[in-house]
């Protein structure tokens, strides 16, 4: 039962909100999963810690070429971010698609990573861009890939009875670079994605110089799609090729029959033309053309 609601105006006392409440406190930004998950009794807290009256953690900015996201920023601040459309258009398409206006409104990218929702929409198109977290602990700030903050389907590395993440980080796209995201769901307004595929490539010389493809939910979290990444790697950038990249994605991919997402076999089929649509369209917006 909820006995406190506490707001921090600072990092430190956010922090200190948590140390002092001995693992019984949890943070909250946007709320929307976390108040519906207490009354269910998935989450057990006597204290709420409400991070949005600190203002470093409401704001997208840029410096020497890195994109950084506030813990407290909302789904519809990255969308409608000139910023993020230009320079990371995967996530902004990614957060357009999540949940509802209203949802949107409230709910952040920190918490859709720290949610570890296998297929949360912005978690798949950060990890196509490199993305890292920032987390304030007791002990000090530490570093982690937004990959690697999965412990499991719900289950994150970080702990938010004594952690809070700051911000998120990526490298914004440069010249002859581009990115993609790509979603399967259901006609239903709101519905969750049966797939969704984010990608970020650079071209060079009509070639592919690299590429990052992540793919949900095929696995306990975001999926990177090593083999067809390696497959595109100083690759001529044609048709055979992204093909044959795409194809190669089903040697990480292992979804498994769901009445809500469709069966194995319906989405082994579908997921290779997700990815090469994928494909296609960050080779587009790096400025390249697939002869």
């Amino acid at each position: 039962m909820l006995q406190d609601y506490l707001f921090p105006e600072t990092i430190s006392e956010a922090v200190s909100f948590l140390q002092n409440n001995e693992g019984q406190a949890r943070i909250i930004a946007g709320g929307t999963d976390l108040l519906l998950d207490i009354p269910e009794g998935k989450v057990k807290t006597n204290c709420l810690v409400d991070i949005n009256r600190i203002s470093e953690l409401k704001k997208i900015t840029m410096e020497d070429g890195v994109i950084y996201i506030g813990a407290a920023v909302t789904h519809n601040q990255v969308a409608g971010s000139e910023l993020i459309q230009e320079k990371a258009a995967a996530l902004a398409c990614a957060a357009s698609c999540v949940g509802s206006h209203q949802v949107r409104n409230s709910a952040t990218v920190a918490g859709n990573v720290c949610n570890a929702q296998p297929a949360a929409d912005t978690a798949v198109a950060l990890v196509a861009l490199g993305a890292t977290v920032e987390i304030a602990t007791p002990d000090g700030t530490q570093y982690a890939l937004v990959e690697k903050t999965y412990a499991g389907v719900g289950k994150s590395t970080i702990d938010s009875t004594c952690q809070l993440v700051t911000r998120v980080s990526f490298p914004a796209a440069r010249k002859n670079q581009g990115t993609a995201f790509v979603r399967l769901h259901q006609r239903n307004a709101l519905a969750l994605p049966m797939l969704n595929v984010a990608v970020m490539v650079e071209l060079a010389g009509g070639r592919f110089k690299w590429a990052r493809i992540c793919m949900a939910p095929v696995g306990p979290g975001p999926m990177r799609a090593l083999s067809a990444e390696q497959a595109l790697k100083d690759a001529e950038i044609t048709p055979e090729v992204i093909e044959k990249a795409s194809r190669a994605v089903l040697e990480h991919a292992n979804p498994r029959n769901s009445a809500l997402r469709g069966s194995k076999e319906y989405r082994t089929s579908v997921l290779p033309v997700l990815v090469r649509r994928a494909l296609e369209q960050a080779v587009a917006n790096a400025g390249g053309t697939c002869n």
